[in-house]
């Protein structure tokens, strides 16, 4: 069969894709030839995930179909448009004249379905929005003096957060982001308030320590009575996308910052050592104090995030970038997305 047994293709939306499948003996007699494949299946593929995670059951495959393949000279094959985004699968296979089916050795063939717009030309601008304050054209923004007057504080056990760069400071740049560097994605590092007493990582807090997936952190919003946070996150997707561009978000699903509010109302969502502490996760020899890690084996919880995700969708959000996404099981990440996407 081509693409092979197993293969993995990558294609876009207005893209074709062509099975082939030939008999291994070289005789076509009584033969006939269908691909399944969920293909084009795209919305009953998503009920079908969310409703075997969501009742514990197996999924049923109501999104497979059998297409028939036109017999072309000692083989057959099918052309199939690809009009939807998504992760499918596909195999064709033979049926002889007595009903027996006889399929290739080895597993389904899969392809991977981008939307059309990431073909080519994307770009990415990585914004971290403090940084876009005053200070944001200097090389270093070190002062002694400063650091002295703030080791002060530190010692006497004062916070001390410095300025922060706001939305209306990015959105201001976005014409020079957009029209003159072309970058056709803003992806943001996250915005999430974040641990600024105990916890708290660095002068400002660790972006990454995030204490509630919905929020904004405030530092990142000009005071003005007019309007709200939320308010000033969609004028930048707005004006974002009045220039062509699309916003993704950076988001953290697998672990929260210590205090988050879902720690605070629903702490058996995380992991907890043997000796009944929360558990805080790590890389390369580091454990990161300021974090707390999330379970990922609860239904309730998945819903939880994809309601969150869907939230910024609704802000103007085009798309999110996971970070350590490899820390969120394969079925979390099949349950998330179909709830996004649909």
């Amino acid at each position: 069969m081509s693409p092979a047994p197993g293969e993995r293709i990558l294609r876009f939306v207005g893209d074709k894709v062509r099975f082939e499948i030939k008999n291994g003996n070289g005789d076509g007699k009584n033969l006939r030839a269908f691909l399944r494949t969920n293909l084009g299946r795209a919305a009953a593929r998503r009920k079908e995930i969310v409703s075997a995670h969501a009742g514990h059951v197996a999924a049923a495959g109501i999104s497979w179909r059998d297409l028939p393949m036109q017999q072309n000279g000692d083989g057959w094959e099918i052309e199939i448009p690809l009009a939807e985004t998504g992760y499918f699968k596909a195999k064709p296979y033979l049926l002889d004249g007595k009903k027996w089916q006889h399929w290739p050795e080895g597993s389904d063939a899969g392809i991977s379905v981008h939307p059309d717009f990431a073909r080519t030309a994307n770009t990415i601008y990585c914004a971290f929005t403090r940084l876009f304050c005053a200070t944001k054209q200097l090389s270093s923004t070190a002062d002694a003096q400063w650091e002295a007057q703030l080791k002060a504080l530190d010692a006497q056990k004062f916070i001390a957060i410095p300025p922060s760069g706001t939305f209306r400071d990015l959105k201001k740049q976005l014409p020079h982001i957009v029209q003159k560097l072309g970058c056709r994605i803003l992806q943001l590092l996250p915005i999430h308030p974040t641990p600024t007493t105990y916890a708290r990582f660095g002068r400002f807090g660790s972006p990454y320590a995030a204490l509630d997936l919905t929020a904004i952190d405030p530092a990142l919003v000009e005071f003005d009575k007019r309007t709200t946070g939320v308010d000033q996150f969609c004028e930048l997707t707005h004006a974002a996308h009045s220039l062509g561009a699309r916003v993704f978000l950076d988001v953290i699903l697998n672990h929260t910052g210590w205090g988050s509010v879902l720690q605070e109302n629903r702490p058996e969502f995380f992991l907890k050592n043997p000796d009944g502490t929360f558990a805080s996760p790590g890389a390369w020899g580091t454990t990161w104090e300021e974090l707390v890690e999330l379970k990922q084996d609860s239904i309730e919880l998945w819903d939880k995030i994809a309601d969150a995700l869907l939230i910024w969708c609704r802000r103007g959000v085009d798309g999110f970038r996971c970070d350590a996404g490899y820390k969120i099981p394969v079925p979390a990440w099949q349950y998330i997305i179909a709830r996004v996407q649909n």
